[in-house]
């Protein structure tokens, strides 16, 4: 069995994998802020979801900067060189294998190999508590590019030039309009909303120029309210040489960094095989 969990900024998500790549068990926690209560508070859930059932790998996800098994910068926990795979192996046991990455690439890969036809550069982008962002290319994570962090790309919002995920992530959209996005019935907020999410990709897509973008996270549920006019705010505003992306609603908005931990296990495993 392999075991996936997506720590997210407010959620942690576990999702066990038989060998046939079915969920078989999936168990939502309040993430705990604090790295020893984080370490704490899972592994007793490990223990209840699972027993003595045999684990063949433990696949993490974070939103931040990772770098060799060690939570580097995690903002929306207030994380910094926190080395979850040191204290997670320290518990379960030195010959486990433990992966971690960052949520957005395992997102993007999970989303990029469910096409048909795997595109030959894919952006992810989860927009929720924050925005974070994965490169996809070829269908694997793009490791020169593998720390992304378009959610803290600098831009100009409303005469101020602050981080992209201050004015467009669900969290700022709660803050501006006192609402959750699955309440905002407005066609106005939501050309709002769209016009804040078009900022960031102004910037990103004439340096990426990615064959397909796709919208995860919690804003990713409701792409269909905005779809529309986040389109047309691009092809107003991106020069005439570059085009517009194809950008699609992520398939598995909610739960698409689960499989994808699925999905680096697997990958992972059979390098090292």
């Amino acid at each position: 069995m392999i075991v996936a969990i997506d720590t997210g900024g407010t959620k942690t998500l576990i999702a066990g994998y038989n060998e046939r790549g079915a969920i078989t068990t999936q168990y939502k926690f309040e993430t705990p802020k604090k790295p020893s209560e984080y370490i704490d508070t899972l592994l007793t859930h490990l223990t209840a979801l699972f027993g003595d059932k045999k684990i063949t790998a433990l696949s993490l996800a974070v939103p931040g900067i990772v770098r060799n098994g060690v939570a580097v910068h995690c903002p929306n926990l207030g994380w910094n060189n926190f080395p979850i795979v040191r204290e997670l192996k320290s518990a379960l046991g030195p010959k486990l294998p433990i992966f971690l990455e960052n949520d957005a690439n395992l997102a993007g890969l999970a989303e990029a190999r469910s096409f048909r036809t795997i595109p030959d550069s894919c952006l992810y982008v989860t927009i929720s508590t924050g925005i974070g962002s994965g490169i996809i290319i070829d269908g694997k994570i793009d490791r020169g590019l593998a720390n992304s962090e378009a959610g803290h790309a600098l831009i100009e919002y409303d005469g101020v030039v602050r981080e992209w995920e201050s004015f467009a992530s669900g969290q700022a959209v709660y803050k501006t309009y006192k609402k959750m996005a699955k309440d905002i019935k407005s066609k106005r907020t939501w050309m709002q909303i769209a016009d804040r999410i078009s900022r960031g990709f102004l910037a990103v897509i004439p340096i990426l120029q990615p064959n397909v973008i796709v919208i995860g996270g919690s804003m990713g549920s409701h792409f269909e309210k905005y779809e529309l006019f986040l389109n047309e705010k691009l092809k107003k505003h991106l020069p005439d040489m570059i085009a517009v992306p194809k950008i699609v609603q992520a398939k598995h908005p909610e739960e698409a960094v689960v499989y994808g931990c699925y999905y680096h296990a697997l990958d992972q495993l059979a390098a090292k095989a």
